[in-house]
């Protein structure tokens, strides 16, 4: 079955880098939005940023604007969100999300923890 890998997770102090991976398996990668969520403890699911299925067109929410860059390589069937100047409020697990330009159907990964903390 479809699966996605998020990587790329861990313990950072606060202005530190990551760089998150989502490896997509067993579907057409070019045919899906790919999307990164996150959760913080005690709160929602919030969307962070999408990617439209070819790469030319990207969103984001106001909270990462200008630190996040969401980016895809279709020929390896992965998604990247980088993340520069981190902030303790951006701790929380992080999702990857598979959105099917066709048909009613997305997916998740499992998630990676970032904990932003000095």
């Amino acid at each position: 079955q479809v699966q996605l890998v998020e990587s790329g997770g861990g313990l950072v102090q606060p202005g530190a880098s990551l760089r998150l991976s989502c490896v997509a398996s067993r579907l057409t990668f070019s045919n899906y939005f790919m999307s990164w969520y996150r959760q913080a403890p005690g709160k929602e699911r919030e969307l962070v940023a999408t990617i439209t299925s070819g790469g030319s067109s990207t969103t984001y929410a106001d909270s990462v604007k200008g630190r996040f860059t969401i980016s895809r390589d279709n020929a390896k069937d992965t998604a990247y969100l980088q993340m520069n100047s981190l902030k303790p409020e951006d701790t929380a697990v992080y999702y990857c999300n598979a959105k099917s330009r066709y048909f009613s159907v997305d997916y998740w990964g499992k998630g990676t923890l970032v904990t932003v903390s000095s």
